[in-house]
């Protein structure tokens, strides 16, 4: 079956993003009453959420619900795009949470499950989970299918995600994300070595014309969107490489289509070609430990490993690390002791 949830959208686009020049002739009017007018879908709780976490601003500034708008002001906005029409069964998932309060709740999300519901993927999703075991998530109402999601990772990447419980912390963390205030660091294990051994990655991420599943790289704005992922190589293993991987930006599959433009795909990545020997002599004992190799990592060598953000009402700076899966790190162990004897 098809892994349907790479074809999701980059998580900027899980959220409106409105710039609203205001008219000349436009009299005083509060800005919160001007919007809902304007802008479809959106209540006055949802307005009021979203400028309580500075997400509405007139000409670059935060604003009050209260400010009225003048001609020529600039409004950008930030708002969860409205519910959809599809419901959503709870199921009684079990989630691996390492922090929560009343906003937000941090999880490490384990391989191989989907983060929401989409043809061919209705349930064992990461949202049926959430269904299940939180009430009132933002975004919920009406079956809304991404209740508390302010990003994603791949079906087959494992590591932390950060789920928003309100609609002020949706609506904040989401600016974050569209700001790229957020950091993320990832592990991978690459084919081959980069070289130079640290160093950034930038290009135009968008559709491949031959394969729409896969994203490439191209020169032209046209064709798709800025992207920058920083790299480090934290170990390098003759055929195979443990890469640390910062991103600025957050596109679909940024971290896999990067590698593969550079010439070093994520190893066992079938997606982008790294689930054959790339590196090395593909015969007799070699072959078959790359094989064994396979065998215990069976999915891209992808793990979000850190995630650090403002808390939306603290304004705390948290941080938070997760360990590799255990599949990840059989892997990797196992291409030490190759390259080591």
């Amino acid at each position: 079956m098809a892994e349907l949830d790479d074809e999701l959208p980059e998580e900027d686009e899980l959220y409106e993003h409105h710039r609203i020049v205001v008219d000349k002739g436009q009299g005083l009017l509060r800005i919160d009453r001007f919007l809902m007018d304007r802008l479809q879908n959106a209540t006055r709780t949802k307005i009021q959420a979203a400028i309580d976490a500075e997400s509405v601003r007139v000409n670059d500034k935060p604003t009050k619900a209260s400010y009225k708008i003048k001609p020529l002001d600039v409004i950008t906005v930030s708002l969860a795009h409205p519910p959809r029409d599809t419901d959503v069964k709870p199921e009684n998932i079990p989630l691996n949470i390492v922090f929560e309060d009343d906003e937000l709740l941090v999880l490490n999300k384990p391989a191989g499950m989907v983060v929401h519901p989409a043809h061919g993927n209705w349930d064992g999703t990461l949202v049926n989970a959430l269904v299940y075991h939180f009430q009132n998530l933002p975004t919920s109402r009406n079956g809304e299918i991404r209740p508390g999601l302010v990003h994603r990772i791949d079906k087959d990447t494992s590591g932390l995600m950060v789920i928003a419980k309100t609609e002020f912390a949706m609506t904040h963390l989401a600016r974050q994300f569209f700001e790229h205030s957020i950091e993320r660091t990832y592990n991978a294990l690459t084919w081959g070595i980069p070289e130079p051994a640290d160093g950034t990655i930038t290009g135009f991420i968008g559709r491949s014309v031959k394969d729409r599943k896969v994203q490439v790289i191209y020169d032209d704005e046209s064709k798709g969107k800025w992207a920058i992922s920083h790299y480090k190589t934290l170990e390098a293993l003759r055929y195979v490489a443990l890469v640390q991987c910062n991103l600025e930006t957050g596109r679909t599959h940024q971290i896999r289509a990067h590698f593969k433009h550079i010439g070093h795909p994520l190893f066992n990545d079938a997606m982008y070609g790294g689930d054959r020997i790339l590196r090395g002599n593909p015969v007799g004992s070699y072959k078959a430990f790359v094989e064994n190799a396979f065998k215990l990592l069976p999915r891209q060598a992808l793990h979000a490993k850190s995630l650090g953000f403002t808390h939306p009402r603290t304004k705390e700076w948290l941080q938070f690390d997760s360990a590799l899966p255990d599949d990840f790190q059989a892997a990797l162990t196992k291409w030490r002791k190759f390259v080591g004897e």
